[in-house]
């Protein structure tokens, strides 16, 4: 099950073989169910999540209790709550499967050990999380002053692949909109 973040990382630099049983050693592959937490909102992040199969989805609770979706992670793409990571402080959003998943988590303390013994690491990783954070907010800056249609529209062509395996709910949630006006959005468009 490691093979696929090796093959990812592999796109941005080589890696030697022992490089790679080192970095192996603090891996830790794990199956989550739809709507399991493999972070919950209000405590300390400490797990870098590389998406080997499947969709996360990075959750917050709004005023009235209601989980909302910001943001959703699929295959090739790493998944942490950053500020909370990186800062060791209480986390204002989860990590949530949206569907069934396979991930590879990657505990802080072993990446610090990682990071003493192939200095490389560091930029490495950081120049990979730089572009998604930039995509991120490019994707989501899409949708920024469209109507609901529109952003359900853009959705589908920006992320078809996440359309296809979370609830409705979810991508109501992300898009802004309730369930209900979702599912006229998506009747009147067919």
């Amino acid at each position: 099950m490691l093979a696929p973040l090796f093959n990812f990382l592999r796109m941005f630099r080589s890696i030697s073989a022992a490089d790679e049983a080192l970095i192996g050693t603090e891996l830790r592959p794990r199956a989550a169910a739809p709507g399991e937490y493999l972070h919950q909102e209000g405590r300390v992040c400490r797990e870098l999540f590389f998406v080997v199969e499947g969709v996360l989805r990075i959750v917050k609770q709004n005023e009235q209790g209601v989980e909302v979706t910001h943001f959703f992670l699929k295959e090739n793409q790493f998944c942490t709550i950053l500020h909370s990571f990186t800062q060791e402080t209480p986390s204002t959003e989860g990590i949530q499967a949206a569907c069934p998943a396979q991930v590879i988590g990657l505990p802080k303390q072993g990446l610090e050990r990682l990071y003493a013994q192939l200095p490389y690491l560091r930029e490495l990783l950081n120049g990979i999380i730089q572009q998604a954070l930039l995509d991120k907010i490019q994707t989501r800056n899409a949708y920024l002053g469209a109507d609901a249609k529109t952003r359900y529209q853009l959705f589908l062509i920006r992320q078809p692949e996440v359309a296809l395996r979370v609830p409705l709910r979810d991508v109501a949630s992300y898009l802004g909109v309730t369930q209900q006006s979702l599912s006229r959005i998506r009747r009147t468009a067919n």
